[in-house]
């Protein structure tokens, strides 16, 4: 039986490579779909709710926002003459994207827990939480 850590680190290589087989072909980078999928709910946010709602470094969402806003998904912009944090909002193109982005990662779930029960998945996922949980010392 293969470990833990390796079974851990392909699974998400695998998943992640599926993601972006799919986003890719809409001009998506890595990175890109868990952004505008954490937009969907919190359109509007500080930049750095973004790191910390997608387990990013703050610099590594520096560099995601520019070629986001650059190919047209997102405005920075500051509010209440807030000069220190930049709020980030979804374009049209950024709300059409998301959509293709949620339909891939759905068509990837539905692959993912192909022949699992509906207890099977729940439970799996509640494991899952309590891993990051162990490793991140808080919940999801």
């Amino acid at each position: 039986m293969k470990s833990f850590h390796y079974m851990m680190m392909a699974t998400q290589s695998v998943f992640q490579k599926k993601i972006l087989e799919v986003t890719g072909k809409h001009g998506l980078l890595p990175g890109q779909p868990k952004v505008l999928d954490f937009l969907k709910d919190n359109d509007g946010c500080e930049q750095k709710e973004i790191a910390k709602g997608c387990c990013l470094e703050p610099a590594t969402v520096t560099g995601v926002m520019g070629r986001m806003e650059k190919s047209g998904l997102i405005t920075r912009t500051q509010l209440n003459g807030n000069r220190r944090s930049l709020y980030v909002f979804m374009t049209e193109k950024g709300r059409e994207m998301s959509k293709v982005v949620q339909t891939t990662f759905s068509a990837q779930e539905n692959r993912v827990f192909t022949d699992f029960t509906d207890g099977e998945k729940k439970e799996f996922i509640r494991l899952l939480g309590k891993v990051y949980k162990n490793l991140q010392g808080e919940e999801l």
